[in-house]
Formats: C-alpha cells, structure tokens, sequence
C-alpha cells in the first residue's frame, strides 16, 4: 500500500513539478520559486540543485523504466557543464541564469553531489548511451579533484577558492549559535557523508579499486571519528583536528545517516566485517527515534539543550527511509508501523495541497508553513523524490 502511494505521489506530483521547470531555452533547472508559487526565471542556478535533479531523474529513469525521465537527465547533464572550471579543475557552487560562472567558490559538497548525479546517468543510461563516456570522464575528473584537492592528512577539507586555496566554510557552517560566536567548521559531518553516497553510487556505476578504497576511509571515518557512541549521535561541526565545536544532534542527519551509510557498507563491506556499522547505524535510528520523533513528524535538531522544532521537508522524507533501513535490519514491525505513521504525516502536513506545487520547505510543529520558498538551491527533488524511488526499487508494490 505505502510503496504504491509513492510510486503515484512521485509520477503524478513530484516528478511533473520538476519537468515544469525545465530551462529548455538556457539550460538547467529554473532555481527559484517563491512561497507564492511564483517561478524566477531570472534567478541563479546552483550546483546542488542542478546536480540532485540529474541524479533524481536518471535514477527514475532507472527504477521506473521510463525512457521519458533519461532526456530529463540528459538535459541535467548537458548543462552540468557549465559550472566546470576546465582550467583549475572542479566545479563553481553557482552560474548565472545563462549558464556563466557566479559564485566561483569550490565545495567539496558540490563536487561530491556531481559525481552523484553523473553515476547515476550511467547506472540509468549504459555504456551504449552517447553522453555515458562525457558523464564518466567529468565523474573521474571530480573525483580526482576531491582526492587530491579537498583532501589532506586528516580527511576531507571544505572551501576553496577557483585555485583551491581554502575560504571560510561559511556555506555549510551556517548554525546561529557558531555565528554568534565568530566560529566557522572547517570539517562537517554534512560534507563527509555526502561525498560517502556519492562514492557508493560511483562504485555501483563502476566498480574501480581507488573508488572502494576511498569509501571504506570514509566509513571508517565515521564509525571511529564521528560517531559519538556514548552519546548516540554523529558529531556536526568540528575544528581542522576533529574537535567537535558544538554540543549538538542534527536528527535529520543522524536519521539519514542511518540508512545512507548502512547503503554505503552493503557496496564497499564484506559482510563478516559489517557488525560495528550495523550496530551504529541501528543506533542513531533508536536514539533519534526515542528523542525526536512525534505524532507529527521528526524534530529538526537539539543545540546546547534546546531543541529547534521546525519541520523541514528533507528532515521528514528522511525519516521515512531511516525507518524503513531499521525494518529491513531488524524485522520488528514497530518501525513499519512508525514509517507508516510518517508518511502519513507527510502527506497531511508536508505536501502543499495547491494545484501545481510540491512540498513545503518547513512547517512549524502545528503544521502552519512558513515563509521559505518552494524551490531555491537546497530545495529540489532529491529528498523527497529519494524517498519514494529507494521504497520502490527496495520494496517494489506492496
């Protein structure tokens, strides 16, 4: 019942949102939709978004067995190129509505969610597809570039300027409560565990060695660095030596955390070896259950013992698929009755009910929507379009 609902809700809403606002004339992805609905055709077009779409519409195209969702991919991929610095290496965080260079800072992020969507062409289109070898090569390209330029000693640095001197991470470092005290993370969680998924799709693509053994550091990484175990929670922000610079549980990420690394240990390891992940990744599910989980959706985050009771749509579709990861590990029912309950919410509180909208960026706790636009460079298909595909491809109808 649940996997056909969002077979339905991601054909019929999602999906179709998102092919409204192809660029077809300039390329891309339109990048901004205000809380009214309103398309800027003008605004910038980010990496991330741009990026999130190839992979959401490749890999529906994938899943679902539709051909119509590869030319949307396709048109994702082509304009892919515009952010690429061909000279320095890497890609720009931000272009123009034209497609020119914006904002010319280089994120780890980025880089990492391009070879996210880059594999997932591949996986969706095959070697005879005529954009397969420009979407491997950019794919190797990147991954090169993190490995030898956002990579140090200690693991994976933040941002670089366009010739990859280091620059504030103020992108992904962006808490209140660090801003107020002139602090800046030069390593997150948020970074690591993105360049993990999109190094676990790049192995599905194509299985190489120097691929494998960079997504074993990184879960390594995770399970002996990041994971706080007496605390039951992955560290956010730290210092340049891992020093953790908050007291802080994101339960969004931690609760996506939980199923995105466990995916990440069926690719890269061996089943005898995979015990301590496992009993890491159930964890963060149990305790961002037990502390953060309501009749009303998940809770967005605790800072310093004040809990941020926002519900921001990435937070609730993850939820969902960190529920059903605990199901698939465990076999206990209560979790399919919690996803249940989730998705239920979701659809009651989430979704906008307007004709032609998506979901809503965030409510409040009653479920009133606030002020954020529908669509903006964070704000895309890959969360809640995620969702849907991962159930169906995992569960298929039923």
């Amino acid at each position: 019942m649940v996997v056909n609902e969002m077979r339905q809700h991601l054909t019929e809403r999602i999906l179709p949102f998102w092919e409204r606002l192809t660029d077809w004339t300039r390329g891309g992805w339109y990048g901004y939709v205000d809380k009214d609905l309103v398309v800027h055709k003008d605004a910038h077009k980010g990496c991330i978004l741009n990026s999130r779409v190839l992979w959401t519409f490749a890999t529906a195209a994938r899943v679902l067995g539709e051909e119509k969702y590869l030319d949307y991919a396709r048109h994702a991929l082509r304009f892919m190129g515009r952010f690429e610095d061909y000279q320095r290496g890497g890609l720009y965080w931000s272009v123009t509505p034209d497609g020119f260079a914006l904002d010319k800072t280089k994120h780890t992020y980025c880089q990492a969610f391009a070879i996210y969507g880059l594999a997932a062409y591949m996986r969706a289109a095959g070697k005879n597809d005529p954009l397969y070898e420009t979407a491997r090569e950019r794919a190797f390209r990147l991954f090169d570039v993190i490995e030898t330029r956002c990579c140090d000693a200690g693991g994976y640095g933040e941002a670089y300027e366009p010739d990859f001197v280091p620059v504030d991470n103020k992108k992904l470092s962006d808490n209140p409560t660090l801003m107020e005290r002139g602090e800046v993370a030069e390593r997150t969680m948020n970074t690591l565990l993105h360049v993990l998924e999109a190094y676990a799709e790049f192995y599905r693509a194509i299985p190489e060695e120097r691929v494998l053994k960079a997504g074993k550091a990184c879960l390594e990484r995770f399970l002996h660095v990041m994971y706080n175990a007496p605390k039951r929670r992955l560290e956010v922000f730290y210092d340049r030596d891992y020093r953790s610079l908050l007291d802080m549980q994101s339960y969004g990420h931690d609760i996506e955390a939980s199923w995105l690394m466990w995916d990440a240990v069926e690719t890269f390891i061996p089943e005898k070896e995979r015990a301590p992940y496992r009993d890491m990744c159930l964890t963060l599910a149990e305790a961002t259950c037990e502390r953060a989980f309501t009749d009303h959706g998940m809770e967005n985050e605790i800072v310093e013992g004040v809990v941020e009771h926002t519900r921001v749509w990435w937070v609730q579709a993850e939820t969902v698929l960190g529920f059903a990861q605990a199901y698939a590990l465990t076999g206990e029912e209560a979790w399919m009755a919690r996803l249940c309950q989730q998705w239920a919410y979701i659809q009651r509180e989430i979704v906008d009910p307007r004709e032609g909208s998506e979901w809503f960026w965030s409510t409040d706790e009653n479920g009133v929507p606030t002020d954020k636009p529908i669509v903006e460079e964070w704000k895309c298909p890959y969360h809640n379009g995620r969702m849907c595909l991962r159930l169906i491809e995992k569960h298929g109808e039923g």
